[in-house]
This record gives C-alpha cells, structure tokens and sequence, in this order.
C-alpha cells in the first residue's frame, strides 16, 4: 500500500480530538526494565520505541490513556498494589517532566480543556484486576489516584473474574466480582473488558449500569483469538452505549496470528504443568519462543477493516482506537509508531466515512462513554 495523506484528512485529523485507549510506554520504565524515566529524554527520537514526544506531536495525539500494567505473578508476591502505585507514579513523573507536552487528566472536561492549550491530556488506565488484591479500598485509592478505568484481567484468571487467555474458574465473575463492577459505577471508574472471557463479558454487561469499553481488543468475527471481542457482546457493548477500540496488534487483526496465539497459550500450558519450573522459568522460556516465532504481517488496512466490521455490527458510536504500543512486538504497515495515526484517518477517508464519523472513530465515542460514566457515579 502506497497512501498518501491529503490535505482534506490531515485537515479532519488536526481538528479532531484523538483519543487512544491504550499505550503501554510507562511500563517500560518499570524497575529492574534497565530503562530509567529520568535517563530518557522523550523529546529525542526513541527508536526502541513506538512513543516519543516528536512522534506524539505528528500523529496528533489528543488524549493518552497510559496503561498501568504489573506482571501477575507479583500477586503471589504480595507486590501487586504496591508496584500499580509506582506505575502511577511514573506516569505522573513523566507528565511532570514535560509540563509544556503533557497534562494529567481525570475527567472528560479536562480533555477538552488541555487540548485546547495545545497539549496531550495524559490519563491513567489500571490493567489487570489482581492489582487491587480482592480489595475495593484499593480499588478506591487506584480511582482516586487518577485510575479511569480498570481492565478487569490480564492473561491470568483472578480469584474473581475468568480471563479470556486462562482457564476458567468462575462462569465469568463472581459475587465479589459483581461488587467490582459496582464499586466502579459508583465511582465513575470504567470498567474495561479486554482479556475477559465471553462469560466474564456477558456478566459485565449484566451487572454494570453504565456503558463498559474494550480499551484495546479487535473483532473476534474477523480473527477468532480470544483477545477480541465476538458480535453477541459487539452489539451488547453498543446496547449499553460502550465502545470498543480496535487493538492495532498483528496477532489480533490475522488469521496467522490465530495460528500463533494458539501455539503460544499450548506451549504456556505446558510450561504451567511442569512443577520444576519457577514463574521466572516460564517467562523466559514464553519470550524465547515468542521471539522465535516468525511474527504476523498485515497494513494499516487491516485494522480498519476491524472497524468497519464493529460499525457493522455494533454502529458508528461503538469503535474507537486502542493501539497498544509500546505492548506488542509488531505493528502493521503503516502504522509502525504513533506517528501515524492520520493514516488511518485517510483511509477512513478513502472509505467513505464523513467527517463527524472520522471524529467519532478517533475520540468523540470515548469522550461521550466517560462522560455518561461520570454523570452515573454517585458522587
């Protein structure tokens, strides 16, 4: 695919608020990574990177969801809340740092407003429900240190909701899970359902009040890794007013990365029965294989296709974007960093899609979801 950008999209793009639901840069400045916060100068090209402020800057980010992620095993560690807190941590240093590029924010009001100033409202969003440690006083604390929404798993199933990625325990969630999701509405806090199981989803929609999201999963309809989202909860998702944001991931938009993500959880099962090994052991041992893995290949093109499929089946008001860099090993053609959003937004284009929907796509379906969200909580 050769494309070009027109002065049309980049027009649409620099006009529209950009929202991503899902960057995983923070984590790599997680202790023991060797990678120090105060050792980079983001505004220097990062080339081990997907994100710096010069590629921020061109791809007209608007808004930033940075993703809190702690690996699982420090559950059994007793690590879990502790390291979410230095994640906050480094998320609040970094905007810190860049005071004239970045700019906490904790509702969709302060969007609007740092935008307007020229800069990136940077948020924070929790990943993986074992960080609370099946307690709703840490679930308070996170929400109350900028946490605005959180992923309810991650790859492990938790003592109170069934991952998509694990084997299931529960039947979705259970009655503690249920208080969760509550807790969250009471809140204001959004509840996300990427890496759930289906059951956890339905029961998600079930319980919650208020809409839910998908901060970076795909269409399961169009690449059946139980990462995405199938058109049963596509469409609960737009019933409840939520909005689902397409993960930009090889392995999730493919039907070769069906083919790899099968192999990777076979081998992971593996591994998990073997007693001898350590949670370090296995960590190893899935990154080695990972990166012998020849990876997916797909264009921008195919990440719009999964929107097109989610406006389908669920209707323009439920897609957004959720790239997960900085958190994947490869990217499609065309959208290598996150420099080149407005990519997307000529292809869109290209597509057909008017103007107000391109904004819709890129933000307005996020801003309008965690507005609803705050006016519910009980304040």
């Amino acid at each position: 695919m050769n494309m070009k950008l027109s002065s049309e999209a980049l027009r649409i793009h620099r006009e529209a608020i950009l929202v991503d639901g899902h960057n995983d840069l923070p984590g790599r400045f997680r202790s023991g990574s060797g990678v120090l916060l105060e050792e980079t100068d983001l505004r220097r090209p990062q080339p081990d990177f997907h994100t710096d402020i010069p590629r921020l800057l061109e791809g007209g980010i608007g808004a930033q969801f940075w993703a809190v992620y702690v690996p699982f095993q420090e559950t059994k560690k007793g690590n879990a809340a502790k390291q979410c807190l230095e994640q906050i941590d480094i998320i609040k240093r970094m905007a810190e740092s860049y005071p004239d590029v970045f700019e906490m924010a904790y509702s969709p009001d302060d969007i609007v407003r740092i935008r307007k100033q020229g800069k990136i409202a940077s948020l924070i969003g929790v990943e993986g429900g074992h960080v609370i440690e099946n307690s709703l006083d840490w679930l308070r604390t996170f929400y109350r240190l900028g946490g605005r929404y959180l992923t309810l798993t991650h790859f492990e199933t938790i003592d109170w909701a069934d991952s998509g990625t694990d084997a299931a325990r529960h039947g979705g969630l259970t009655t503690f899970g249920e208080e969760v999701i509550q807790e969250m509405n009471r809140l204001g806090m959004m509840v996300d359902i990427s890496h759930v199981s289906v059951d956890t989803m339905r029961d998600v929609l079930r319980v919650s009040h208020a809409p839910v999201i998908a901060s970076h999963s795909s269409a399961y309809a169009l690449t059946a890794v139980q990462r995405n989202v199938p058109d049963e909860i596509l469409t609960g998702v737009a019933e409840k007013g939520g909005v689902v944001m397409v993960n930009f991931y090889p392995g999730f938009l493919t039907d070769e990365g069906v083919v790899l993500e099968q192999s990777f959880y076979r081998y992971k099962e593996e591994l998990d029965k073997n007693n001898t090994l350590t949670d370090e052991d296995i960590n190893r041992n899935l990154q080695e294989w990972f990166e012998a893995q020849v990876q997916p290949v797909c264009s921008l093109e195919r990440v719009v296709d999964h929107i097109d499929h989610i406006v389908n089946v669920a209707g323009i008001d439920a897609v957004g974007l959720g790239s997960d860099f900085d958190g994947i090993t490869s990217t499609p053609t065309h959208l290598e960093d996150v420099s080149y959003y407005p990519y997307i937004t000529q292809e869109l284009l290209n597509r057909g899609y008017g103007e107000e929907d391109i904004h819709k796509i890129l933000g307005k379906n996020l801003l309008r979801v965690f507005r609803i969200v705050e006016e519910m909580a009980e304040k």
